[in-house]
């Protein structure tokens, strides 16, 4: 009886149940990379399983001097972004590095590899010099005009790069952040071809941080689409709704230097992944020196995703805390680390107040109404390789606000996040296309949606796109087999509708980290990640305590807290009026380093019933009054407000510390 039960945990351990309907992770995931196939551009190779795609983007960067033939398209149209591309390859090959063997289990490794050198070898083509990259093929204005296959492409082709004269330190960062992440995938395999990668993720790193400057400002055909604002994934929307989503669900911005900050994300990321793959104390100080001037440690949101790395800087930072490699830096690890917590707490809706996450009724993590399952997914394998590592830590939990979460919570919750996608959702819907019972059908992907090219090659133009393809009812006839499309409402809701933009298109940055996640599930309980305990042979904050008269935020900047800043309120006067007793409250901010200025000081409020003095409303919460302000080492700043009720939430949402 004993061995029956412990066989029939075994079995358990690699499926999830959904109406009865078991959930295959290792199905997904050969589905999940099957999707990066149908998003190739350029000359297929042989082993191609997509069928219906033919090669295409032939003649890219021909009128600029250079070969940008291959690399992915993001989504449904036939642009090659710099900005979702890189990140795409990166998440790739941290899901390798992170779950290779138990990819290697599934029979998959060979083909997630291949994945990445796809990325990889366009990256090594649009570095020709150390401080040029090319960060778009295509723009996104004349595309969208068009419904056409990437095999009969007649829109523009034209590169876009960026130099010394034209900055993008965020495009750089990221895409140096992608090869030397992909030099430890094949560090062993192809110690020439790491080689090759790691160099150009040196050169990368150096220009993005000697040159400073936001891409989308270079690169301005990219800013509707691709905008660099740091945390945003505002990709494709109307400004409406980027300030509807802006203001619901983002936990900082920066109101006086927002050019400056676009990229600071990016700058860490790149290092923290550079020290993994050279273990070059240079780059781990560079992680640790700049944590506060280029927000490491000052900003705290729940969203990981392309445009905003803080999250994913966090807990690489805490890993190399947690595997004991921190050195000398490790009181601004720790910082890091705390970090880390606030976002897992915030996923898990255990930070309290507006730092939890969003969820809809039937419990699915919600950001925003454009293509919301990207942060989904993204989450849901922070979540899981956060939550190895922690346990490979003797078991160390998260600190939360409401109590500590222990590793195999993290995982739990995100396995329920993408036992939701594929599934187990109220409405019964697979949110990948062509796994489970009911899926999408009509993804809006110009490629999937139109004739294949093999079955039939006559021209279609751009106009016989639209009038013949686009809105024509029923099934796309190509299966757009592994995409993970943009997902419900937050009302669970969703309609399969190749003109439903929001919730029909796929992206490869959607499935990147997806791979990984399904990886680690499909293995069961002993799928544990290894990066940075071993690689597999084939591949060479305390909690806030509030009262009705005093709430203090102890801080200070010797690594043993989560910020330097710290916050006090106190009641100082208190009237009754009308048969309601309103009281002042005087809240003091007091920056408590001994030597450094705070900066960009933003200050969230929750639970405020009445008017505020000695602060200005931002579009993301409030900011000291002025054009520049700060707070010097060991100054303070009042505010008070009034209203009939205990103390508001009042918290430090993020800050620059230089």
């Amino acid at each position: 009886m004993a061995l029956l039960v412990i066989l029939v945990l075994a079995s358990m351990a690699q499926v999830s149940y959904c109406g009865g309907a078991a959930i295959d992770y290792g199905k997904a995931l050969s589905k999940s990379i099957l999707f990066l196939e149908a998003q190739r551009s350029g000359v297929l190779p042989g082993n191609q399983r997509v069928a219906w795609r033919a090669n295409s983007g032939l003649l890219d960067g021909k009128a600029n001097g250079v070969d940008l033939t291959g690399g992915y398209y993001d989504a449904g149209d036939n642009v090659k972004f710099g900005l979702p591309m890189a990140f795409t390859v990166t998440m790739m090959a941290w899901s390798v590095l992170e779950y290779g063997e138990q990819m290697g289990a599934a029979g998959e490794l060979g083909h997630a590899v291949e994945a990445i050198k796809w990325g990889t070898d366009y990256f090594v083509k649009a570095h020709p010099e150390a401080n040029v990259l090319y960060g778009e093929v295509g723009d996104g204005d004349t595309d969208h005009n068009c419904w056409q296959r990437p095999e009969d492409m007649t829109t523009s082709r034209q590169a876009y790069r960026l130099d010394a004269q034209h900055p993008g330190s965020d495009l750089a960062g990221e895409t140096a952040a992608a090869m030397a992440t992909a030099s430890l995938v094949f560090r062993r395999s192809n110690p020439g071809y790491a080689n090759q990668l790691l160099q150009h993720s040196k050169q990368l790193f150096d220009f993005a941080d000697k040159y400073r400057g936001r891409y989308d400002v270079s690169i301005p055909v990219a800013r509707s689409y691709y905008g660099s604002v740091s945390g945003y994934g505002v990709s494709k929307l109307s400004s409406d709704d980027k300030m509807n989503i802006l203001w619901r669900h983002i936990l900082f911005w920066s109101t006086s230097n927002s050019c400056v900050m676009s990229m600071q994300d990016e700058l860490l990321w790149a290092a923290a992944w550079l020290f993994q793959a050279t273990a070059d104390g240079k780059y781990l100080d560079y992680l640790a020196n700049n944590a506060d001037a280029l927000g490491g440690t000052g900003w705290s949101t729940g969203q990981f995703g392309w445009d905003i790395k803080y999250p994913g800087v966090q807990v690489l930072a805490a890993k190399i805390l947690l595997q004991g490699k921190a050195g000398a830096h490790g009181a601004v690890l720790r910082r890091y680390r705390q970090k880390a917590d606030f976002f897992a707490c915030s996923c898990l809706g255990k930070q309290g107040g507006s730092g939890d996450v969003q969820r809809t009724p039937g419990g699915l993590m919600y950001h925003q109404r454009w293509n919301n399952l990207q942060f989904v997914t993204s989450a849901s394998f922070l979540l899981a390789a956060y939550s190895d590592s922690l346990a490979a830590a003797s078991g160390a939990a998260v600190q939360c606000s409401s109590g500590a979460a222990a590793p195999s919570e993290l995982l739990a919750f995100a396995k329920s996040q993408v036992d939701y996608i594929l599934g187990s959702n109220p409405r019964g819907t697979s949110y990948m296309v062509g796994y489970g019972y009911t899926y999408p059908q009509e993804a809006h992907h110009r490629g999937a949606s139109i004739v294949s090219f093999k079955s039939n090659p006559a021209f279609v133009s751009c106009h016989d796109g639209y009038s013949s393809w686009y809105g024509r009812k029923g099934s796309n006839p190509n299966l757009l087999d592994g995409a993970i499309v943009g997902g419900p409402d937050e009302h669970d809701d969703f309609a399969d509708e190749r003109n439903n933009y929001q919730q029909t298109e796929a992206t490869t940055y959607n499935s990147a980290p997806f791979m990984g996640v399904l990886a680690r599930l499909a293995a069961g309980h002993g799928g544990r990640g290894r990066f940075g305990r071993s690689f597999p042979d084939e591949l060479a904050t305390a909690a806030t305590e509030r009262d009705n008269k005093t709430s203090v935020l102890p801080a200070a900047d010797d690594g043993k807290h989560a910020s330097p800043v710290a916050i006090e309120q106190n009641a100082t006067r208190s009237w009754t009026e009308k048969g309601r007793t309103y009281r002042r409250y005087a809240v003091t901010v007091t920056n408590r380093s001994a030597s450094k200025t705070v900066h960009e000081l933003h200050i969230g409020i929750a639970k405020l019933y009445g008017p505020v003095w000695g602060l200005d409303k931002a579009r993301y919460g409030y900011v000291l009054p002025g054009a520049a302000p700060s707070v010097p080492a060991g100054g303070s700043v009042m505010f008070v407000y009034v209203h009939a009720a205990p103390p508001a939430n009042v918290w430090v949402t993020g800050y620059k510390l230089v």
